[in-house]
């Protein structure tokens, strides 16, 4: 049975928030709502990257209004996020994603108890330069063929190897934009789209916190961001794996 427009507005308020302040799970936290809803995997990844079109825009240039956002990253990131999407859109019809989400997951966790490490013994940023083209590229394969993933693969990866979770958030959410304009065109025209009311629910809530979660990504001390992005990151993977599993 369809969710009301209610309940899709909130499910979308909460999702942007999360992923507007921690820079991922926006996808998995919308694709999780669907599909327990009984949206067929498709329709639910089309449904929500359709939404994306518009939450990711105005989370983007939120994050570019409070300063959480660098260029160099968008650029190198943008065009293999938007190749990598359009791939696993294609192959999303075909290839089931529940079979390679559990190597994904496990990736994930190795990220995320690298972030949680790296917290506890300080930060130490860089800037991150090298290995931004196939990151972009796994990224948006992976975001388009499993609902979600372009952030917790690209912010956490970018975080892990040294990059402060402020411009690593900023940057991979408007280059997002960009990402999902690209797999929701793609998902347009396979599948069409259906289940409008959702779309339009997760559109509302979604812009409606983006404004705030991008301020609240610029407010939060650096290591209790990175603390909060490990635990999240870990806290999903786990969970991931046990269903995988079980």
């Amino acid at each position: 049975m369809e969710p009301s427009l209610g309940l899709a507005i909130a499910s979308g308020f909460i999702a942007q928030m999360i992923d507007g302040a921690m820079g991922m799970a926006y996808g998995v936290s919308a694709t999780t709502f669907l599909l327990t809803c009984g949206i067929p995997p498709a329709a639910a990844s089309a449904s929500v990257h359709t939404a994306e079109v518009f939450t990711t825009l105005v989370s983007g240039l939120s994050h570019l209004r409070f300063g959480n956002v660098r260029w160099a990253l968008v650029r190198k990131l943008a065009i293999p996020g938007v190749l990598g999407g359009i791939l696993g859109a294609f192959l999303l019809s075909s290839i089931p994603g529940e079979t390679i989400k559990p190597y994904v997951a496990g990736y994930l966790l190795i990220m995320g108890v690298m972030i949680l490490l790296r917290a506890s013994k300080g930060v130490r940023a860089r800037e991150v330069k090298t290995w931004l083209l196939p990151l972009g590229l796994v990224g948006g394969f992976f975001d388009a063929l499993g609902g979600g993933g372009w952030g917790p693969i690209v912010t956490s990866t970018l975080i892990a190897r040294g990059s402060l979770p402020r411009f690593a958030i900023g940057s991979v959410n408007l280059t997002e934009f960009f990402v999902t304009v690209a797999e929701a065109a793609t998902f347009g025209t396979l599948i069409g789209l259906e289940h409008w009311r959702i779309i339009l629910g997760l559109v509302i809530g979604g812009v409606m916190a983006a404004p705030f979660a991008a301020f609240l990504c610029k407010k939060l001390p650096t290591r209790a961001l990175m603390l909060a992005v490990g635990a999240a990151i870990v806290v999903l993977q786990i969970r991931t794996l046990y269903q995988a599993v079980g």
